[in-house]
């Protein structure tokens, strides 16, 4: 039996340079906190993750930097595109991101922002460690060599 696809859920915006940049060792999903208009510019598909982070600061999880278009027809009661957004999570999930964080060179990273089964803004975020430039080589020499591992296999299937 084939299953549909819900027509609540829905992509927004994805990170991808995340997995590149950073080694994720765990990630987990989050509700964000936003204004109706916000809502609506994400609705038509106008946001940008790429450069945010998540900072855990006076015992509250923020979203720095993430970018949602305005949304033109909330022309009075608008919202700052790049204004910092809470995020929603239990204090046990909070204590061990700021505990990640505390240690060197741990950041949290947002990897996908969605809307879920129920229509609902979550973001899924990653803990992660920053890469240096030879781990980055060394990914990227990797998957260079899964492709051209995969086409002398299909060359020697049709053979």
């Amino acid at each position: 039996m084939v299953q549909k696809s819900d027509p609540n859920s829905k992509l927004i915006a994805e990170n991808r340079r995340a997995r590149f940049d950073f080694h994720i060792e765990s990630d987990l999903e989050a509700g964000i906190i936003l204004l109706g208009s916000e809502v609506k510019s994400l609705r038509k598909g106008g946001s940008n993750i790429g450069e945010s982070y998540a900072s855990v600061e006076g015992g509250e999880l923020w979203l720095i930097n993430g970018y949602i278009a305005p949304y033109v027809q909330a022309k009075t009661w608008g919202h700052d595109e790049r204004r910092r957004r809470k995020l929603l999570v239990s204090k046990r999930e909070l204590s061990r991101l700021w505990n990640a964080t505390a240690r060197e060179g741990m950041t949290i990273v947002p990897m996908k922002m969605y809307f879920n089964d129920r229509g609902i803004v979550k973001i899924k975020l990653g803990v992660a460690k920053g890469k240096k430039l030879a781990d980055k080589r060394e990914t990227s020499a990797k998957r260079d060599w899964e492709r051209q591992k995969a086409r002398i296999l299909k060359q020697n299937n049709r053979d």
